[in-house]
């Protein structure tokens, strides 16, 4: 009689400890959301991405990561070069290999407008990323202008910029260069610091 209320005690508790096994591993398996085994609210007590979306989703959405880029690529480039930073400006002999070499190369492909369609002190900025091989990926998209800059200003001096590139696309990577920096945004902010004699004060 005792014998069998054990034998049904101890299967009784075998299921259970396979029960728990078998749910402990899955709560265990690996989530592919970055750093954090789920999307949960901030209140959770588990490490987590807090999560938050529209009204318009169904589910929990995970917030975009500003990953870092390293070394910072933005590059300003003036029409004159600055005394004793003229080398700064001169595109090197061989295939580049460093961000330095990258910036040179750029200045150096740098033809401003004709003065006679300039203005002085003109700014714009453009962003665009390169391939492994050294051609730009789609078309620069221009970040910012000079206030009150005419239209026709700046359409004349965001086609130097696209002539200046284009003219020097592609450019020669090494292997390492172009692995490290292929789909890497770059920011040029172009500064047009010629003395036009009088073009600053044209409309």
């Amino acid at each position: 009689m005792l014998r069998p209320v054990v034998f049904s005690l101890i299967l009784a508790v075998a299921a259970i400890f396979r029960a728990g096994t078998a749910d402990a591993q899955q709560r265990r398996q690996l989530d592919a959301t970055p750093f954090s085994h789920a999307p949960c609210s901030v209140l959770d007590g588990q490490p987590c991405t807090p999560s938050f979306c529209s009204v318009f989703n169904d589910g929990p959405c995970i917030p975009e990561i500003d990953y870092p880029y390293g070394q910072n690529l933005q590059l300003t480039i003036e029409s004159m070069p600055p005394p004793g930073e003229t080398a700064k400006y001169q595109k090197p002999g061989h295939d580049l290999d460093s961000i330095g070499d990258l910036f040179a190369a750029l200045r150096s492909c740098w033809s401003p407008p004709e003065a006679s369609s300039a203005r002085e002190g003109m700014q714009m900025s453009v962003r665009f990323s390169f391939k492994r091989t050294g051609e730009i990926i789609g078309a620069p998209r221009v970040t910012f202008a000079t206030a009150g800059a005419p239209a026709e200003v700046r359409t004349t001096y965001l086609k130097a910029i696209n002539a200046s590139l284009k003219a020097c696309a592609p450019l020669q990577f090494t292997g390492n260069l172009g692995g490290a920096i292929a789909g890497r945004p770059i920011a040029i902010r172009y500064v047009d610091n010629r003395d036009l004699g009088g073009q600053a004060d044209k409309p």
